[in-house]
């Protein structure tokens, strides 16, 4: 496998989709539909590859691409490669990880984008850029790079939800976009005060300045304890409203809510990690001593969001509410097992972000099923839905079942390594969590049996079960989370060296 520019294809291999779909009419809907997907598939088997290349032994650092970009300036007193940005791309066992999981929910997305109704060709133009942009960030190997791309997912998200959404749509587009504008520049002035002060931007060097005392001499400016302390906060704000972190959670609500469920798929099963990623690359990776000071606070947001979460879903009414609810919830396994700061619970937080991003994608496909049927995402108004559609019952009493941790399936596995490494350093903390573990049980059952087994408020005679390009996603997911919780290894070992360098960054 030839790493020159692999990493490039993966990523940008759905701009040539954007450029074939710019020359189709807007008249031939079912050749954008086709060319929307196809557009998907070399990213996922490009991704794929990879990742079994890699499970065989291959070496990752093979695949870095390095070449001249940007060059702000040279001054006679520094090197060339001073206030220079790069193009930089390079991935880790978490970061293929998290690049295959994209892959293979945008094609997933784009299969269940049959149910978008209208303008197909400018959706799935925008869709393709949105892929870009999350492929982008996992493999971008300076900060600056990784700012571009997070970027760019901004632009195609306000336009799908604004364009393609429901009833409430551009109020959910511009509090997705204020939200999010804010994370991004608190982000951005983060960048810049390091770039300033280091003259670098790539990750792996400014790990080295930071932590070597050696390399310390390199700085352009010093970078004094408190100065780290406060960048390391402004990066738990600025990925917070990513996560999202309570109580930076409102316009996440909104986009559950009013964005068409594929793009939720995308949203809750992908960008939403975004906010993880980062806290895990950059939080923990650039500043360890700061976030060892912060862990038992950011376990303490976990639970926090877990209880908040999961007992504000079990009050909903609509399921897209209780699920958007859940993903709240659920992103605080994440917080507790990185606040554990331990080999269980680092592992049990990137679990639940791989996880989660499966299960949440999965549950909103087949909300996008059940509205299709019904026309509505009330609880009461969908009650008896098993005798029409028993097949697309069982998937979501399946779903649920992997959402509140059954064994067997993958959210168990996350949820029980992230509270095992919270259980070894914060006891009390642990246990006040698992109210929250509980309490998803409530609110799923409640949801799934108010749906299957509820009183009946409409004529179901002549509602079709689900159908033959609906069930291959939900199969595809439902498979990938059996898999994972009953192989988990075959996560555990791609993100081990990953996990090994966190703890060795932390001091063992």
């Amino acid at each position: 496998m030839n790493g020159t520019y692999f990493l490039s294809l993966i990523i940008f291999s759905p701009l040539l989709g954007i450029i074939l779909l710019a020359f189709v009419p807007k008249t031939q809907e079912q050749t954008i539909k086709l060319l929307g997907f196809l557009a998907t598939l070399p990213s996922l088997i490009l991704a794929l590859f990879a990742f079994v290349q890699y499970l065989r032994g291959y070496d990752l650092n093979r695949l870095a691409e390095k070449h001249n970009w940007i060059h702000f300036g040279k001054f006679s007193f520094l090197t060339e490669s001073t206030f220079a940005v790069d193009y930089e791309l390079n991935v880790d066992g978490f970061a293929l990880v998290m690049i295959v999981l994209t892959a293979l929910l945008a094609t997933l997305a784009a299969v269940a984008s049959i149910h978008i109704k209208k303008e197909w060709k400018g959706y799935f133009m925008l869709f393709l850029l949105l892929e870009i942009g999350m492929l982008g960030v996992f493999a971008a190997g300076n900060l600056l790079l990784f700012f571009i791309f997070f970027e760019i997912t901004l632009i195609p998200m306000f336009f799908l939800i604004g364009k393609w959404g429901y009833f409430e749509k551009e109020k959910a587009a511009y509090s997705y976009l204020i939200y999010n504008g804010i994370g991004s520049a608190i982000l951005l002035i983060v960048i810049l005060i390091l770039f300033a002060r280091t003259g670098t931007s790539n990750i792996s060097l400014l790990k080295e300045m930071l932590h070597n005392p050696a390399a310390k001499a390199q700085l352009i400016a010093p970078i004094s304890n408190d100065l780290q302390y406060g960048l390391f906060i402004a990066l738990l704000v600025a990925f917070g409203v990513k996560l999202p972190i309570v109580p930076l959670h409102r316009w996440m609500l909104r986009v559950h809510v009013q964005a068409p469920p594929s793009i939720v798929m995308l949203h809750s099963g992908v960008l939403l990690k975004i906010g993880a990623f980062g806290l895990i690359r950059f939080g923990l990776g650039l500043f360890p001593e700061q976030f060892r000071h912060f862990a038992l606070f950011i376990a303490i947001l976990g639970v926090v969001n877990l209880l908040y979460g999961a007992f504000l879903a079990f009050t909903q009414d609509d399921f897209k509410m209780v699920l958007a609810y859940s993903s709240i919830s659920h992103m605080g396994i994440v917080l507790i097992g990185l606040g554990a700061l331990n080999e269980a619970g680092i592992q049990g937080a990137i679990f639940q972000v791989v996880s989660h991003g499966f299960i949440s994608a999965l549950l909103f496909l087949l909300v996008s099923i059940f509205y299709e049927r019904a026309h509505t995402t009330m609880l009461g108004n969908l009650g008896g839905a098993a005798k029409a559609m028993p097949l697309t019952a069982g998937f979501l009493l399946a779903g649920a079942m992997a959402s509140l941790g059954l064994p067997g399936m993958s959210g168990f596995i996350s949820e029980f390594t992230a509270f095992l490494g919270l259980f070894k350093v914060a006891p009390i903390i642990a246990a006040i969590g698992t109210i929250g573990i509980i309490m998803t049980a409530a609110y799923l059952l409640r949801a799934v049996l108010n749906i299957t087994y509820g009183t009946a408020k409409r004529d179901y005679r002549e509602v079709v079960d689900i159908q033959v390009i609906e069930i291959v996603p939900v199969l595809v997911l439902l498979g990938l989370i059996i898999f994972i919780g009953v192989y988990p290894h075959i996560l555990a070992h791609p993100l081990q060296a990953t996990i090994e360098t966190m703890l060795d960054g932390l001091g063992g």
